[in-house]
């Protein structure tokens, strides 16, 4: 045999070794793929008929194969837009709960401020008449603060209640003492005595603690609604690094290149890409759950002692109440205003004392239960708390578990029954690695994602600390402070007793709030009681003195 056959044979067994063990030397026909591919809206024209040679590809491994270059990335790039899919729909209901919830409580919270605003002009209106009317922006300016506080405006409660008081105790000073000429001087000298005489009682100081509370407690509640609803907008949007679509290609539709596009990934296969993929968002768990436990523990706040309906719901006779106390304790008042500041000017000649105008109602006349407004965005507070922590609890460790919910989708992998006949990213066959811990540093030994754990992902970090800003907002929320005031006043960040307190913090200031602080039934019971308090002392013959020098101020 001539020696250049020999030359030839050798070769070509070599070539025979090389193939597939069963396969023929004729290569086979990849029919199923083309279906498979066409099927993704893929142009048939990048598809062989029938296998060939490998060497070309880049990520799934070099051997006889049904795949072109062209469509290797293609698939990459079409495994980079299902695993964005997959991301963004599993975390569908995290991300709904907070979007859906956020409106609901903002819309409750807006409606119910509303509502209080226009119950107490309603019952003014028709307890003083003209005389609310006409000094009506006092308390329009209160219900103006208290809603820029609410979205969001840089407002002190303490000091916009204080300031409320004040100018109430200006307006009812001049009316109980009509015969004296006051100068804006000696008013603000009146002013000044607010906290010491007490004239209003002690309704300002328990309103006060009790709206601060409540409002601190909502605004923040619905600021991390607000966070959480961002945070999960933005990492439900991954973009995977050039490793990661390495691998979710050769996971997805390397078995398409092996002429196996009914073969599904092995799960734990699966999990370790979803891992290595996702091992910054892992990350974000920690701090994830800190956030939604400190927004239930503000959430149960709500529920009680800093229940923003039972405050601002009786309002109007809270205020009212503490402006017959003033009528009631008119001349102690004067007295030792009059010692403080010295004695007023004689006012000039009164004019012809009018009559009191005939539509003015000295009887104090709440609303029956059918005349108040409608309950807030159709809802309660209680109702709103309840949903929500339900929802907040549900969503827990919902980043780290990222991989697991994907990986169970059963048109992703083969599912945990079917070991043996999945992917494991070589051939079908049992996948063995060990599969991976969350977190970005246990992915040094990835056996599936290129990972760098020197690099954290800084999109992620900036959520880590969103969330970690946000909690420890919640936390002063919870025990009463406003992060942007904490240094105002005592009085104002304590914790109501009854539910505990963080880190042990619990002012005695706040002790009262679980016997005194309105807790209205439907029949709004606590009202009725009030009012009936305060229509006995709108008889007082004082009240008429009161119309009459008030009409005159006005004028």
């Amino acid at each position: 045999m001539p020696s250049w056959i020999g030359a030839v044979i050798l070769p070509l067994s070599g070539l025979l070794l090389s193939l597939p063990a069963g396969a023929d030397v004729k290569a086979r026909s990849c029919g199923e793929v083309r279906q498979a591919y066409g099927a993704k809206g893929f142009s048939l024209a990048d598809i062989p008929y029938q296998e060939i040679a490998g060497e070309h590809l880049r990520i799934c491994p070099q051997e006889y194969t049904c795949c072109t270059t062209e469509m290797e990335d293609k698939l990459s790039q079409q495994s980079k837009l299902e695993f964005e899919n997959l991301v963004e729909e599993t975390s569908h209901f995290v991300r709904t709960t907070f979007v859906s919830r956020h409106k609901k409580f903002d819309e409750f919270f807006r409606e119910l401020l509303e509502n209080a605003e226009k119950s107490l002009n309603d019952m003014f209106v028709r307890t003083y008449g003209m005389l609310y009317m006409q000094n009506s922006e006092v308390f329009q300016d209160l219900f103006t603060e208290l809603k820029r506080y609410y979205t969001g405006g840089n407002v002190n409660l303490e000091e916009m209640l204080n300031d409320f008081w004040a100018r109430l105790l200006e307006r009812m000073f001049q009316l109980i003492n009509p015969q004296y000429h006051f100068s804006e001087d000696y008013l603000e000298c009146v002013s000044k005595y607010t906290d010491q005489l007490k004239p209003f009682g002690d309704v300002p100081r328990k309103l006060k603690i009790q709206v601060t509370r409540a409002f601190i407690a909502a605004r923040t509640f619905v600021q991390g609604l607000t966070v959480g609803r961002e945070v999960a907008n933005r990492v439900s949007k991954v973009s995977p690094t050039p490793g990661c679509i390495r691998a979710l290609m050769k996971m997805l539709y390397c078995p398409y290149c092996r002429g196996l596009p009914t073969v599904r990934p092995c799960n734990n296969y699966c999990l370790n890409v979803m891992k290595g993929c996702l091992a910054n968002q892992a990350d974000l768990d920690t701090e994830w759950n800190l956030f939604i436990d400190a927004m239930l523990l503000v959430a149960e706040r709500l529920e009680g002692p800093f229940n923003i309906e039972s405050v601002m719901d009786p309002i109007d006779v809270k205020i009212s109440e503490a402006i017959m106390n003033m009528q009631e304790n008119s001349m102690q008042v004067s007295a030792k205003v009059f010692q403080g500041c010295g004695q007023p000017k004689p006012a000039p000649a009164l004019r012809s004392a009018r009559s009191a105008p005939e539509n003015f109602n000295t009887r104090f006349r709440p609303y029956n239960p059918e005349e108040r407004p409608t309950t807030a965005a159709g809802t309660s507070l209680d109702r709103l708390v309840t949903d929500i922590k339900e929802k907040l609890k549900l969503s827990k460790k919902v980043w780290s578990a990222l991989p697991y919910t994907i990986c169970k989708d059963e048109s992703v992998t083969a599912g945990t029954s079917n070991e043996e006949e999945c992917w494991n990213g070589h051939s079908k066959a049992r996948y063995l690695p060990e599969i991976m811990n969350d977190g970005l540093t246990n992915q040094i030994n990835n056996p599936e994602v290129d990972v760098d754990i020197t690099r954290p992902d800084t999109f992620i970090r900036q959520q880590i600390m969103a969330l970690r800003v946000m909690t420890n907002k919640l936390k002063n929320a919870y025990n009463g402070n406003d992060v942007n005031f904490q240094d105002t006043s005592d009085e104002s960040s304590g914790s109501g007793s009854g539910s505990g307190c963080m880190d042990e913090v619990c002012p005695t200031e706040f002790e009262f709030v679980t016997t005194e602080a309105p807790a209205v039934d439907p029949d709004r019971r606590e009202v009725d009681s009030s009012a009936a308090q305060l229509g006995h002392s709108l008889l007082s013959g004082s009240l008429v003195c009161i119309a009459l020098a008030w009409q005159r101020l006005c004028r």
